[in-house]
C-alpha cells in the first residue's frame, strides 16, 4: 500500500509526498515542489515547448524567455506561499525519484463546496507510460483523503484526447463545453468540463488502477 508523508504546521494534507504507485515506465510518486527545481523545471518546460504550447495559457514575453532558470524562484515564492495559505497543492511528479512533471491542485474551496481544480503535465519523452495516470490517482485520493475535498474539476482542449484518456481512467465524466474558456496560445478556446466527486471513488483511485493492471503497489 502506498503512503502519505504530510509534514506538520501547513494547510490540511499539505506539505505532503503521495505514493508510491508502479507502472510499467517506473514508480511514481509525488512531492511539493522545491526552490532548488529551477534548473530541471527550466529544462523540461523548453524541452517539451512544443507538447505543452497548445494546452497552457497564453503568457507574457516567449516560452523561453518564460521558463529560465532565474524564472523559477519567484513562481516557487508564489506557490509556496499559496500552498501555506490552503489554495493550491504544488506537487512534482517523480519517476524513480526523477523530476518528471507537475500536478497541481488549485483553487481549492472549503465552507459547503470543497472543490477544486486539477491540473498535470509530463515529460514528452515520458508520455504514453501511464505516468500521468497514476499520479492524478495519487492527487485524487489525496484530495478526497487528508485534504478534505469533495469535488475535483478538470477542463481539457478536445482535441487533447491524451489528456482526456488520463481523466477517464481515473473515472472522471464529462459534464459539458466551456465555450471559448481560456486563452490559450493567443486565442479563446473551448474546454471539455470533466468532474469527479468522492461518492463516485470506490475504495481509492489508485486501487482501481491496481485492480485494472495499470499499476502495482511497491
Amino acid at each position: 500500500m502506498f503512503r502519505w508523508l504530510s509534514g506538520s504546521g501547513g494547510s490540511p494534507g499539505w506539505p505532503a509526498t503521495l505514493g508510491p504507485l508502479r507502472t510499467k515506465a517506473g514508480t511514481v510518486t509525488l512531492r511539493p515542489v522545491k526552490v532548488r527545481d529551477g534548473k530541471t523545471w527550466s529544462e523540461l518546460r523548453i524541452r517539451n515547448q512544443n507538447s505543452l504550447l497548445p494546452w497552457e495559457p497564453t503568457g507574457v514575453g516567449s516560452w523561453a524567455d518564460r521558463h529560465q532558470p532565474a524564472s523559477w524562484p519567484p513562481l516557487f515564492a508564489v506557490l509556496k506561499s499559496e500552498a501555506k495559505r490552503g489554495t493550491i497543492l504544488p506537487f512534482v511528479i517523480e519517476l524513480d525519484d526523477q523530476y518528471v512533471g507537475q500536478l497541481t491542485v488549485g483553487n481549492i474551496q472549503r465552507g459547503a463546496v470543497r472543490s477544486a481544480w486539477i491540473g498535470y503535465w509530463v515529460d514528452n519523452a515520458h508520455a504514453g507510460q501511464g505516468i500521468a495516470t497514476a499520479a492524478v490517482a495519487l492527487g485524487v485520493d489525496h484530495c478526497f483523503g487528508p485534504v478534505g475535498l469533495h469535488r475535483l474539476d478538470a477542463t481539457v482542449q478536445p482535441a487533447n484526447e491524451a489528456s482526456q484518456k488520463v481523466l477517464k481512467n481515473i473515472g472522471f465524466r464529462q459534464e459539458g463545453l466551456l465555450v471559448r474558456y481560456m486563452d490559450v496560445n493567443k486565442r479563446w478556446r473551448d474546454h471539455m468540463l470533466f468532474a469527479l466527486t468522492a461518492e463516485e471513488v470506490v475504495g481509492s483511485a489508485a486501487e482501481a488502477l491496481v485492480r485494472s493492471g495499470r499499476a502495482s503497489f511497491r
